[in-house]
Parts: C-alpha cells; sequence; structure tokens
C-alpha cells in the first residue's frame, strides 16, 4: 500500500523582503509541468488569497510513478522559498515499512523523516493481526 497527503506554500524566495515578482511566472511553470504528470490521483495548484498553494494525495495499491517526492524535489529547484510537507506510507520500503514518514520541504532542500505522531503504524494506526505482536 502506498499512501501520500502533503502541501507546499509556494514561494520564491525564504527573504521576507522579497518581492515575489517572479512568482507568477513560476507557478505557470509549475502548472505545465503538473499536467504533464498525468497523475491520477489529487494534485491541485491554485492561488488562495494571493498566495500560490500546492495540495497532493494518493493511495495506491503500490509505489507509483512519478513517486510524489520528486514533485517536491522539483518545487525546490525552481522555487526555493516554498516550504511544506508530505506524509508518506510505504509497506514495500525496507526499513520503513511499519512507520509513516515525513518529507520536509524548506529552504530549497527536501529533507525525510519518520513522524513519530504516526508511527509505528501497527498499532498507532491499526491493530495488529491476531497472534502478532504489537511494534
Amino acid at each position: 500500500m502506498f499512501e501520500y497527503h502533503g502541501w507546499i506554500t509556494v514561494r520564491q524566495s525564504a527573504d521576507a523582503d522579497s518581492e515575489e515578482s517572479a512568482l507568477p511566472r513560476i507557478v505557470d511553470e509549475l502548472r505545465l509541468h503538473i499536467d504533464g504528470l498525468a497523475a491520477p490521483y489529487l494534485l491541485d495548484l491554485r492561488w488562495m488569497n494571493g498566495e500560490p498553494f500546492l495540495h497532493i494525495g494518493g493511495h495506491a495499491n503500490h509505489r507509483t510513478a512519478p513517486h510524489p517526492v520528486a514533485l517536491y524535489e522539483h518545487v525546490a529547484a525552481v522555487a526555493p522559498g516554498s516550504y511544506g510537507l508530505l506524509h508518506i506510507r510505504d509497506d514495500e520500503d525496507p526499513g520503513h515499512a511499519n512507520q509513516m514518514r515525513v518529507v520536509r520541504l524548506a529552504r530549497g532542500a527536501v529533507t525525510h523523516h519518520t513522524e513519530p505522531l504516526l508511527s509505528p503504524c501497527v498499532p498507532e494506526l491499526e491493530s495488529p493481526f491476531p497472534g502478532q505482536g504489537g511494534s
């Protein structure tokens, strides 16, 4: 099972005084990139209250292609002031099959972490199968 839910606040720069003058062009480029992904799940880029936000989510039997982390890496490259989180549950990920993972986008960098509030998935989110231990 491959489940993911995420959001990104799209920003041109992390500088508070930045004019964000290239932001409309960046958002247009991101929209073209997203349109080319042909993802079957939630993939939404929209302006709200004068700022662009990207929302993504999906649930498949196996890892999807393109992998949603690749989108976060693309945003980090074209809009390094952006920030957001992506939660991933992948029961086929070696070493992390019982963990909810968090991908963090901040200041042009993408990092991977274990989500302590939702891990280990069994027993935090689901009960163990009968006869099976907790974690």
